[in-house]
């Protein structure tokens, strides 16, 4: 594969707010839907600017003395509030009754996160419903043989009906990367709670080994599905021994995958001298010889706007 950076922008709401630790994107309405893994409040990315969509309520939580605080909108691990955060990591295209939606998924290992919550548009604006689905999530930890706490569910593909969901791994503490396979219709089913989160199938376990740079094995951040069925998958080489702390990412890179067959792996380049941590990927365009992505970056820093890339991959 080749990679070509065209486009970088920092993401801003329209008040100079930085969207914070982008983790996912996709397509809503005529712009793109980033959110963010450190909030409870989305950027819609629009021709005529940003605007903020809430995804979940405020998050109750004890002041120093025990007694309700206010209720919070953004975390972060230097104000003690990284537990509380939703951790909402994929964006997944979808639809609601024939129309057209957004599915996002929280990453698991606390109760607190492993939700969906689904966003469509009503004449124009954003309507959002969200769900529990603990039961589903601790299927799904048990068809990778991961335990509860240790799930790190980053990304996630559609292809026609169904979404392939995928952990991030930890190759440092020997966790490959893996996914399973879930069928669409029985995922927003479940947010709507017009099914039980329990009766959605999980199938075909996968693993996946992407190989290292500098000595750090690559994780999965996101994916998209590629007409011919096969993904490209986003991955970081972060070098941290468990799934909670941030540490160093040495590289990111895209890989091709057929199935469980990695096809190829290739690293990002670098932009403005720094390697970035791409953790949401949409596809904006398929041509006969590659495809165009939109990309965004998680800098894991509460001060920096998020990195917005314009990619073009030359598959060969």
């Amino acid at each position: 594969m080749r990679i070509t950076v065209d486009a970088v922008r920092q993401l801003t709401f329209a008040d100079g707010t930085p969207v914070t630790a982008a983790s996912a994107v996709a397509p809503l309405g005529g712009g793109w839907l980033v959110v963010p893994d450190d909030a409870t409040i989305a950027a819609w990315v629009r021709p005529d600017g940003v605007v903020p969509v809430r995804l979940l309520p405020p998050v109750e939580s004890l002041d120093a003395e025990g007694l309700d605080a206010e209720g919070l909108d953004h975390f972060s691990e230097a104000a003690g509030t990284k537990h509380l955060k939703p951790d909402l990591e994929v964006a997944c295209p979808a639809e609601v009754d024939g129309e057209p939606a957004v599915l996002l998924l929280g990453s698991g290992s606390t109760s607190r996160r492993m939700r969906g919550v689904l966003v469509r548009l009503a004449e124009g604006e954003p309507v959002v419903v969200a769900g529990e689905l603990g039961a589903l999530y601790a299927r799904v930890g048990a068809g990778l043989g991961v335990a509860a706490d240790q799930l790190n569910l980053e990304g996630a593909s559609r292809h026609g009906d169904t979404v392939r969901w995928f952990n991030r791994g930890n190759p440092v503490a020997g966790v490959l990367p893996g996914s399973v396979d879930l069928p669409l219709a029985g995922l927003v089913d479940a947010v709507l709670g017009r099914a039980g989160a329990d009766a959605v199938p999980v199938d075909r376990p996968r693993t996946y080994d992407l190989g290292r740079v500098a000595g750090v094995g690559l994780a999965v951040t996101d994916a998209v599905s590629l007409p011919d069925g096969r993904q490209l998958l986003s991955a970081a080489a972060e070098d941290t021994p468990n799934t909670v702390d941030d540490g160093p990412v040495v590289a990111a890179a895209l890989a091709l995958v057929d199935g469980d067959s990695v096809q190829d792996v290739t690293v990002f380049p670098e932009v403005g001298g720094r390697v970035h941590k791409v953790e949401g990927l949409a596809l904006r365009a398929v041509h006969e010889d590659g495809v165009q992505l939109v990309a965004v970056v998680d800098d894991d820093d509460p001060g920096v706007p998020s990195t917005w890339l314009e990619l073009r991959v030359a598959l060969g």
